[in-house]
């Protein structure tokens, strides 16, 4: 049998060129350049178009069903639904995302030994090889998460692990790609492999099922509940690792439902529970998750908040990454917007969503009610970003769910915003919001000298973890039992609560 033909493809703007067999899935080739599949490949969103100067790909009924005619014309293709088939010249957007570290200082235990910390993202990951008697942080990689081209958010990826058995498999993609990072901290730093005897990890509860190879079918309907939530511990040898054989490697337990270790990190580091005042920790993605309590008791819920934070399901989103508007303001009745990476814009990222639609209003370009005024359809940005109609309204129901979930959960505690001396805004996304952005949204009802952005409050936990003891003597175990989850659905109010919060406010609510 003849080998297939090889075919030569060059990328634009960023000029890589490649080389591949023919019939290779553009899919498999652009992942890798940055290229994001948030349908997971299956040809049902717009968001792996890219723009073909030179070559034929094929053009099949899921394109024709999502590009217009014109787009079609143009050379506009999707992806993930075309095969090498000739030598192409493709222009496709350059990703650069910036990826959320933590280099914050922390009290600690020593103990003998390297220990791995590792914040495990449905789009990120980040890794960072501490020693253990100093507590310093010898290397650190980061990367996107290899699994993002079976689909950008949690229940794409949940959907392809089901279909198909591939949990499996993607299980094993994860693993060798977490090695991978740990091989690459150990080269730079040059430290001895062999001296590795703990790694922490701490993710979502579909990140923790998905590296664990825990059945993620209960996660896929009502109510969301996993039976296999705990500590997950393994040895180095376990996983294929060259370590240590007896190396611990532990995926810290989630709190319930759509709650993960990464919020549990994210309580240990804020330290909400040796407070007596009240205090809430949000975590803003796909699942907008919320803890809110002090020393008496906490409690947690995830809202399904939909990925308008993270710039997806919105017409012209993307990631926070070259390109993006991440900042818009007014100066002067006229929008200033920043974008990233010092290029032409090419979308909005979640940050930038918020801050234009916070903009909108203050120039009455949008209404109270999320309608635009004197009946445009939508309004542009910047050339050649526009935001529409349905895109203020994702906004708006990712708002509504985050804060109907706040109020319901402080009515849990008998308490209500008033009470909360501190908000802490958690991850990448609550790192770069503008927290008068969001005030006038509606997303957060506090002061803004209230609200804190707290950095990778996950990674810092994790890194915490490698110090707190291990199995069910880790302190992170004990404040599990003091957190309750709460079902959010579950609670008679709460669609009544999501409706009212649906609306933005009036000016006079979010001034002073």
């Amino acid at each position: 049998m003849e080998p297939a033909k090889k075919h030569r493809i060059v990328l634009q703007p960023i000029q890589v060129e490649l080389t591949a067999p023919e019939g290779t899935p553009l899919r498999d080739l652009l992942f890798e350049q940055g290229v994001e599949f948030p349908c997971g490949g299956r040809g049902r969103c717009r968001g792996c178009r890219v723009r073909v100067h030179e070559g034929k790909v094929e053009v099949n009924d899921a394109q024709r069903e999502r590009l217009s005619a014109e787009e079609l014309k143009n050379g506009w293709r999707l992806a993930c639904q075309c095969s090498l088939a000739g030598d192409l010249v493709v222009e496709l957007r350059q990703w650069d995302a910036a990826i959320l570290a933590d280099d914050s200082p922390f009290v600690f235990e020593p103990r003998p030994g390297l220990g791995v910390a590792v914040d495990l993202g449905t789009t990120t990951l980040v890794a960072q090889l501490l020693d253990l008697t100093t507590g310093r942080v010898l290397a650190v990689r980061t990367a996107l998460n290899a699994q993002a081209r079976y689909g950008a958010d949690v229940m794409s990826r949940i959907e392809y692990a089901i279909a198909g058995d591939h949990l499996p498999a993607l299980a094993d993609l994860i693993r060798r790609q977490i090695w991978s990072l740990i091989e690459q901290m150990v080269f730079s730093s040059k430290a001895r492999r062999g001296e590795i005897r703990d790694v922490v990890l701490v993710g979502n509860t579909v990140m923790h099922h998905l590296f664990c190879g825990l059945d993620v079918e209960p996660l896929s309907h009502y109510p969301f509940e996993s039976p296999h939530t705990g500590l997950q511990q393994f040895r180095a040898g376990d996983l294929g690792w060259d370590l240590n054989p007896e190396a611990a490697i532990r995926f810290l337990p989630c709190l319930g439902g759509f709650v993960g270790s990464d919020v549990l990190a994210g309580v240990l580091t804020t330290r909400l529970s040796e407070s007596e005042e009240i205090g809430a920790l949000v975590d803003l993605g796909t699942n907008g998750e919320i803890v809110v309590g002090n020393s008496a008791g906490l409690v947690c819920a995830s809202t399904a908040a939909g990925p308008a934070f993270e710039g997806a399901r919105i017409s012209m989103g993307m990631r926070a990454a070259t390109g993006a508007i991440s900042q818009v303001a007014v100066e002067n009745q006229r929008l200033v917007c920043h974008v990233l990476g010092n290029a032409a814009p090419q979308g909005l990222c979640g940050s930038g969503l918020v801050d234009a639609v916070a903009a909108g209003l203050d120039l009455e370009v949008i209404e109270t009610s999320g309608r635009f005024s004197n009946g445009r359809k939508e309004w542009t940005i910047a050339l050649p970003v526009e935001l529409t109609q349905s895109d203020i309204r994702e906004l708006q129901l990712a708002k509504g769910a985050i804060a109907a979930g706040f109020r319901i959960l402080l009515e849990r505690l008998g308490a209500g915003v008033g009470d909360v001396k501190k908000l802490y805004l958690a991850g990448a996304f609550g790192n770069y919001i503008s927290r008068a952005s969001a005030r006038r949204i509606g997303l957060i009802d506090l002061p803004i000298d209230q609200v804190a952005p707290a950095g990778n409050t996950a990674l810092l936990g994790a890194k915490l973890a490698l110090f707190s003891g291990d199995g069910e003597d880790g302190s992170y175990v004990q404040l599990r039992r003091k957190i309750e989850h709460v079902a959010l659905k579950s609670d008679a109010k709460f669609q009544q609560v999501f409706v009212d919060g649906l609306a933005f406010p009036q000016p006079s609510h979010v001034q002073g």
